[in-house]
């Protein structure tokens, strides 16, 4: 009966050594999350941050406005021409950075030996998986509001009805008129989603450049126009097209006034913190009867 005892104290002793240092290994863990020293190169990525409710050191310089906390957070350049030489300055312990744009700076943080991460934001799935692995990572998981995503995707799932709409997406591109967005875009994915079909498959690629002969054979039932990252110069790009290019004017979307521009916060050309409210708007925009 002793040993019995014995073992049971034991056992329980184990236990409670277990415990604690499972306490305290998830203590050190946050405390070493808390402790990063944090950059985000776009504005997509400063909302997950925020949302996250954690601290930055380094944030882009945009015309979208940032969350309030990071007012007076310095500024390392515009996310499509970060200052590399800056970030480094604030010894970062990592940046994070959209992974379209890995390709077109990716070497010079390489010279400068920053480390960058590169997150997915084509998709609103990828938007929930980097919550999920970011909230993981940062001990922030109850803040990730990955259901109130889930819950915008049932809510639209439901008023798909009849035919699907034909859908044309558009990019405004500052100074060098727009793109196409494929279904593999982000605003192409919340298309998907909301029951669209976009006019062109992806092919391997998110962007694809206008040509008027191919846009003469689409019959969009409607258009969205993402102004993007400057929409005082991009909308007047897009008002101009429309006015004096006649392929435009063929177009069912363009008859029926089914043109609309996305504009941010709400819209982005990265998945971000605002998913929810874009999908119900694009639903909205698609199936405006139900």
């Amino acid at each position: 009966m002793k040993k019995k005892s014995i073992i049971i104290s034991l056992l329980v002793a184990l236990v409670v050594v277990i415990g604690v240092a499972a306490g305290v290994k998830a203590f050190v863990d946050h405390q070493a999350a808390k402790n990063q020293r944090i950059v985000a190169t776009s504005a997509a990525i400063t909302e997950i941050f925020d949302k996250l409710d954690i601290d930055l050191v380094g944030v882009p310089t945009t015309q979208a406005k940032l969350p309030s906390r990071y007012k007076d957070v310095t500024k390392i350049g515009s996310p499509m021409d970060p200052s590399v030489e800056k970030i480094a300055s604030l010894n970062p312990t990592v940046v994070y950075a959209v992974s379209t744009l890995k390709d077109q700076y990716n070497d010079a943080f390489k010279q400068q030996a920053v480390k960058v991460t590169y997150l997915k934001l084509d998709t609103v799935a990828q938007l929930k998986g980097t919550l999920t692995s970011l909230g993981k990572e940062y001990h922030r998981t109850s803040q990730a509001q990955i259901e109130k995503i889930n819950s915008a995707i049932t809510a639209v799932k439901k008023r798909i009805h009849g035919q699907k709409p034909k859908v044309l997406v558009l990019m405004g591109m500052p100074g060098a008129g727009y793109m196409i967005a494929t279904d593999k875009s982000y605003v192409g994915d919340l298309v998907r989603l909301a029951g669209g079909q976009n006019v062109y498959a992806a092919n391997g690629q998110t962007y694809i450049s206008p040509n008027n002969e191919s846009l003469a054979t689409k019959k969009p039932d409607v258009i969205l126009r993402l102004e993007h990252a400057l929409p005082n110069v991009t909308k007047p790009q897009f008002e101009k097209e429309f006015s004096t290019n006649p392929v435009w004017k063929t177009m069912p979307a363009v008859k029926n006034k089914r043109v609309y521009d996305l504009q941010q916060p709400t819209f982005n050309a990265s998945a971000n913190m605002n998913a929810a409210k874009a999908l119900k708007q694009v639903s909205q925009w698609l199936y405006p009867s139900k």
